[in-house]
């Protein structure tokens, strides 16, 4: 699904540039909707750009075969304004459409569309402290002026492509999961590689697998999926589903990490090992990220209790491969990193395609792509011929987005301040860069909740901020040096002390060349900032 808005007139577009707004959001994702609801009902003059050609935010990007949530549908949706009600789902976990389809719902409930400017990506962004005002400029050469600029890009914004020689050569299909064609691409009959074993990489892989006449996976780290159980749903299921909605939104404002479950709130290395087995039984069969953020207290900070569940997980997986060498590259002996401090993903067969004739999973750091022909890919044994080259190698996550915009202030650009480290306040704005916010920024929690929870509740909360500051007739803010660095020091000494670093993980922007290594979600709970 793609948006059927008009494009601008001219006399539209040189309106917009005339006009000085209070208020641009740059990215109509889950975190714009309510900030530009309530900033209108207070009478705010309040307009997006996106870059996308749709409603949906990634989900608009992420139309790779496969894509779907890994956040149950019910739980993957705004609580504000009661959108929650006449909504159904078709599915308990929904593929990129159904995202969209909600996003086209909440659309025609809150008539986002009228101030929604599509296919426009903001290219620099430029603050004049004697106007107190952001000039904006677009790369379709779009310009508006904004009293203060909410930038939100999202954590997953910028594509991560690999530095492989000859990538440009190639004579087939080649695309990354976040650029993939909105019209779809049809890999029936034909030769596919996949490099890249995250969310996207599986999903990618497990319908490849179902019609490709051969596929080809590059798996350089192990991903500890878990199951999805995944469902069909009626009418009558949403209903029963919103029967006690109310109180499972309750949970999520109130979880670890914006889901409608807790930790089990006992250690599993204090639980004798018969009753822990048996509660890994019944999460499993129960399937989601109960197994990851409603597991046992301490699974992310006692290296001695993840264990416990790592070894449960592999179990599981060598029982459904058949093949023992492929077994153990999927679920080595030795933990590849402590189960948890890389995100999971939800996986429906994924374990089982490992049995089919026509699928081969090679380890890239025994044996790595070393160039990209027109015809394939070569590796130290050899060529792998392909027709379709995906690559499913992730993001330049939580600053990456923001510091693909040329944001300006005194002279200064953000990505240059950023360049040594990311410095926030509550990843919510940083100093020297005036009447700028952020929402789902780096080093608020944007890595670790549910996307409507956390889209939501900070957009309603700086839409709270921007009505204060006009009620009470102040123009400017900024965030303070000191401020910035006692949360740095927070979310850093939170980092250190768990077992989120024994992971090369975006999570810390580990997976990125050259990008400094610091913590970049906070990684404590949602309902802590």
């Amino acid at each position: 699904m793609t948006s059927t808005m008009p494009a601008p007139t001219a006399a539209q577009a040189n309106a917009d540039e005339t006009e000085v707004l209070d208020a641009l959001i740059v990215g109509g994702g889950f975190s714009g909707p309510v900030s530009v609801d309530r900033l209108r009902e207070d009478g705010f003059k309040v307009k997006v750009w996106d870059a996308a050609g749709g409603f949906g935010g990634i989900w608009w990007w992420n139309c790779y075969p496969g894509a779907r949530t890994d956040s149950t549908g019910q739980i993957y949706q705004f609580q504000y304004k009661d959108l929650w009600k006449d909504f159904d789902f078709k599915e308990l976990y929904p593929d990129f459409n159904g995202v969209r389809e909600y996003f086209e719902y909440v659309d025609s409930q809150l008539d986002l569309s009228r101030d929604v400017t599509f296919n426009t990506f903001a290219e620099s962004c430029t603050w004049d402290d004697a106007a107190k005002e952001w000039t904006v400029r677009s790369s379709e050469g779009r310009e508006q002026r904004a009293r203060a600029v909410i930038v939100a890009t999202g954590f997953g914004a910028k594509p991560l492509y690999p530095n492989i020689e000859g990538l440009d050569s190639f004579e087939g299909e080649c695309h990354h999961t976040a650029r993939w064609p909105q019209g779809g691409l049809d890999m029936t009959g034909k030769r596919v590689v996949v490099m890249g074993t995250g969310a996207s990489g599986i999903q990618v892989i497990q319908e490849a697998a179902a019609v490709a006449e051969h596929l080809t996976v590059f798996q350089r780290t192990p991903n500890l999926a878990l199951p999805m159980r995944q469902q069909r749903l009626s009418a009558d299921d949403n209903d029963r589903y919103r029967e006690n909605i109310e109180d499972r939104f309750q949970i999520r404002d109130n979880s670890f990490a914006g889901f409608d479950f807790y930790f089990i709130p006992q250690n599993a290395a204090d639980t004798p090992e018969d009753e822990r087995t048996a509660i890994y039984e019944k999460m499993w069969d129960e399937g989601g990220f109960p197994l990851w953020l409603g597991n046992f207290q301490g699974l992310l900070t006692d290296e001695a209790a993840n264990h416990t569940f790592y070894n449960f997980w592999r179990s599981k997986v060598h029982d459904r491969v058949k093949d023992p060498k492929t077994a153990e590259m999927l679920a080595p002996a030795t933990p590849p990193h402590p189960f948890g401090v890389k995100r999971p993903s939800l996986e429906q067969n994924y374990f089982d395609v490992y049995n089919q004739d026509n699928v081969d999973l090679i380890d890239s750091n025994a044996t790595p792509i070393t160039r990209v022909l027109p015809n394939g890919v070569e590796t130290p044994d050899g060529v792998v011929e392909c027709d379709v080259l995906v690559l499913a190698t992730g993001f330049d996550n939580n600053s990456g987005g923001i510091n693909a915009i040329d944001i300006k202030a005194g002279g200064q650009l953000l990505r240059d301040k950023w360049a040594t480290g990311v410095d926030t306040y509550m990843g919510l704005s940083t100093h020297g860069f005036p009447n700028l916010m952020f929402l789902y920024g780096p080093q608020s929690p944007s890595g670790f909740c549910n996307g409507t929870d956390f889209g939501g509740a900070p957009g309603d909360m700086v839409a709270d901020f921007l009505i204060w500051l006009k009620d009470n007739g102040i123009s400017r803010f900024e965030s303070t040096e000191e401020v910035e660095r006692e949360w740095r020091a927070h979310v850093d000494d939170i980092f250190v002390n768990s077992l989120f670093p024994k992971a090369k993980s975006w999570y810390w922007g580990a997976n990125v060349p050259g990008k400094p290594a610091q913590m970049l979600n906070y990684s404590e709970a949602s309902p802590h900032i």
